[in-house]
């Protein structure tokens, strides 16, 4: 299993991008995309997976997915510095529980390299 996390770079603050994550060698419709971010300095925490949002990011993220890609997207806007951090993927199986526990990393089973967001003021 690979997922493959791209799309990072440098932004101003206010300003946008996409990430992205490219998953192979799974079943992509048996698991969620989640998304986690950490950091300088801090520990990691999460962003989004589906619907499922952190407050530090709602209404300004979304995820989206192309199932024919095997590929799941996060549009970050009106970025701000403290969204600086090396974000994450990671896939988790798709349970009745997946939403209700989406904040712990435990019930991730695989992870991406990560690609890293810096946002300038």
């Amino acid at each position: 299993v690979q997922l493959q996390a791209f799309g990072g770079g440098l932004v101003q603050a206010g300003g946008s991008l996409r990430l992205s994550c490219a998953a192979s060698g799974l079943t992509f419709s048996r698991y969620h995309l989640g998304w986690f971010r950490q950091a300088p300095g801090k520990e990691r925490e999460f962003v989004a997976l589906s619907s499922k949002y952190s407050q530090s990011v709602k209404g300004r993220f979304t995820t989206s997915r192309d199932s024919a890609k095997n590929t799941e997207y996060l549009q970050m806007n009106s970025l701000k510095r403290e969204d600086t951090a090396v974000y994450y993927c990671a896939a988790a199986l798709r349970t009745s529980d997946s939403f209700a526990y989406a904040y712990n990393p435990e019930i991730y089973h695989y992870w991406g390299q990560g690609t890293l967001v810096t946002v300038s003021s």
